[in-house]
């Protein structure tokens, strides 16, 4: 009789999933192309699935750095009683430079995170 050795994933050797990545490369592309609204979408399917299922502290800071670089702004037009009639065009152009760093920062992680998860040569 054999028996098979089941190899248990760890947190910490999780890779990063496919719509993490996807999801912080369509951050900046939407609140560039004024639809800063409608990426509280990928924004949240960034945060929860880096906090959820990637063991990279880097991943999960550059997550939580983009969620809090969007928020700001969105709650900021929320609040404010004079506020535009969509959020692109109430945004600071700064912020929109903001979320985008931020955005980059969350790609550059997650880049590096999937190398160091790579089998070495």
């Amino acid at each position: 009789m054999t028996t098979a050795a089941m190899s248990h994933r760890t947190r910490t050797d999780r890779r990063v999933p496919r719509p993490v990545a996807v999801s912080s490369w369509a951050v900046p592309v939407m609140v560039v192309g004024q639809f800063a609204l409608i990426a509280v979408v990928p924004v949240v399917i960034a945060l929860v699935g880096a906090l959820r299922q990637v063991g990279d502290r880097a991943v999960r800071g550059a997550a939580v750095l983009l969620a809090v670089t969007y928020a700001i702004p969105l709650v900021v037009w929320v609040t404010r009683p004079d506020g535009a009639q969509s959020l692109s065009k109430d945004m600071h152009p700064a912020f929109t430079g903001l979320i985008t760093a931020a955005s980059a920062a969350l790609v550059a992680t997650i880049l590096r995170a999937r190398r160091r998860s790579l089998p070495a040569r």
